[in-house]
């Protein structure tokens, strides 16, 4: 942790099965100064390993396990991918728009994804109220990247936007839908960045053992966060 966070006050909750792999227990560290609660200090935090849930910011800090790893994409050098190119040019036709609210209909395309995707997971079945208590925040400029295939809604990237980067909080999307959009969300919030000036585009973690999450680490040029540095 850098020297300017060393006098943060952490707190620890208990064990617990992991999210992610059946075989682990997870826990994580809680940031609970009221000061870090700001867009300024949270981008320091984010530099140091840390995510947000609503208005909680939170790192992994399990007994016997390190697999999860802060994935950031360095959008001066990101360059897409063969794949990724040819993703974008598929999408030609689609739009992207970043909005302060979500449309009106996100429900039922949140209900399909999560219905489609997670039904085994802690967002099943979908709930409007803690979608909002999970993806708001209260001091943070989080806005909705919404994408349009001929003016049909078929993904929302939430995204917080910070002043030197931005950071992928969720997607979710169509989940039938013949591209991948989880990636193209990924490439539009790098699009943004770079008409934005933006140095960093923060993807969470990533865990290797973890399938779902591997499209992460093939967006070049990433670097992941060990052992408190920066390396890629």
């Amino acid at each position: 942790m850098s020297s300017d966070l060393q006098q943060i006050r952490i707190g620890l909750t208990d064990s617990h099965p992991c999210s992610y792999l059946a075989d682990r227990q997870e826990r994580v560290a809680v940031a609970l100064d009221p000061a870090m609660h700001c867009g300024s200090s949270y981008e320091v935090l984010l530099a140091n390993g840390f995510r947000r849930s609503g208005d909680t910011i939170y790192k992994p800090h399990c007994d016997q396990c390190q697999s999860c790893q802060a994935l950031r994409l360095s959008i001066p050098d990101f360059e897409p991918s063969r794949n990724q190119k040819r993703l974008l040019k598929k999408s030609a036709q689609y739009q992207w728009q970043l909005k302060e609210r979500m449309d009106d209909n996100w429900f039922d395309l949140y209900v399909r994804y999560i219905e489609s995707r997670h039904k085994s997971g802690s967002m099943y079945p979908p709930k409007k109220e803690e979608f909002a208590q999970f993806s708001k925040c209260n001091w943070l400029n989080t806005q909705f990247l919404h994408i349009y295939q001929e003016q049909q809604l078929v993904a929302i990237a939430v995204t917080d936007i910070l002043s030197n980067s931005a950071s992928a909080f969720y997607t979710f999307f169509e989940p039938e839908h013949s591209l991948s959009l989880g990636t193209l969300a990924v490439l539009f919030q790098a699009e943004y960045c770079i008409e934005q000036g933006k140095q960093w585009l923060y993807l969470g973690y990533q865990i290797d053992e973890c399938p779902a999450m591997n499209y992460k680490v093939r967006f070049q040029r990433h670097q992941r966060l060990v052992n408190q540095r920066w390396q890629g």
